[in-house]
């Protein structure tokens, strides 16, 4: 292709997506700002850091527009800068809406873990060969409102403020399965405010792309379930020697067990903490076993 004809496209390309990153951003944006009412909605301070955010982007492109612009080698990385976004967001985006379609090929905490020497085992699996009772499990275990919130249980969020408040030490989180989806997809572990962001975003994303049957389907398949173990069906596999369909209520509340910290609590050999908390997950599934939005989750 002449470099002609790739620039042209490339600038057409550019036009498009512009222009659905100001629907996309927008969209976000009147999301967040209704949010707003909601007290330390996810990050803590958010109003103030995301006006203070967009304050400072603000301040950045006008000091640009009518200052830097003119000196040649600012102009030079002013370039390669939007030329990384661009390719970062279209990526991205494109990566989004795949997801409703299919698994994701990698994520960065599985390679994380085949560096760090605990191997990748993984089986991506349909929905329909995930079986009921691993759905049940995880919805009972890591966010009984899952069918009813969009994104964000801010219930949970008020009780885990309140929580880590009295205790400094050990902290409680409140992240839903749409936020641990969106972490897990397109992120990395660890903390800090522009992940954080990131994951309200991307959490924001999937929740108005794909359906909630979509996110459980993908969770299930990337949620690391065990050392270097990812997804339902591989923890199936290695620890009962079964199909993530076939695995009994039992089964499926042990590996949900182990999902806060699957390295630390582990299934097999069972941990003093997964047995203990199998017992309560089972007593959670048998209460929403019956309610009609999960039931048509889980089906």
């Amino acid at each position: 292709m002449a470099p002609t004809t790739f620039t042209n496209r490339w600038k057409l390309i550019k036009k498009i997506f512009f222009v659905i990153f100001v629907v996309h951003i927008s969209w976000f944006l009147i999301f967040i700002f209704q949010k707003f009412s909601e007290a330390n909605f996810v990050v803590l301070n958010l109003k103030t850091k995301v006006l203070l955010l967009l304050a400072f982007i603000l301040m950045a492109a006008l000091v640009y527009y009518f200052f830097l612009r003119k000196i040649v080698i600012v102009k030079k990385i002013a370039k390669i800068f939007n030329k990384v976004f661009f390719i970062c967001y279209i990526s991205s985006f494109s990566y989004l809406l795949l997801g409703v379609l299919f698994n994701p090929p990698i994520t960065i905490t599985q390679f994380a873990n085949l560096l760090g020497g605990y191997g990748l085992h993984r089986d991506y699996v349909s929905d329909a060969n995930l079986g009921p009772n691993i759905k049940l499990a995880v919805i009972a275990s890591e966010d009984q409102l899952f069918p009813d919130h969009d994104g964000f249980d801010l219930k949970a969020i008020k009780k885990a403020i309140k929580y880590n408040k009295r205790h400094i030490e050990t902290q409680r989180g409140a992240s839903t399965i749409s936020q641990q989806t969106a972490k897990n997809i397109f992120l990395w572990q660890g903390g800090g405010f522009f992940r954080k962001g990131l994951e309200v975003f991307f959490t924001f994303s999937i929740e108005k792309f794909w359906s909630k049957r979509t996110i459980l389907c993908r969770y299930l398949n990337i949620a690391e379930m065990g050392k270097g173990i990812f997804g339902a069906q591989a923890a199936a596999k290695t620890y009962f020697n079964k199909d993530a369909k076939d695995l009994s209520r039992q089964e499926a509340a042990m590996i949900a067990a182990c999902l806060p910290n699957p390295k630390k609590f582990t299934v097999v050999p069972l941990s003093r903490y997964v047995q203990l908390r199998t017992v309560n997950i089972l007593r959670q599934m048998n209460n929403l076993a019956t309610d009609p939005d999960i039931q048509e989750l889980i089906k």
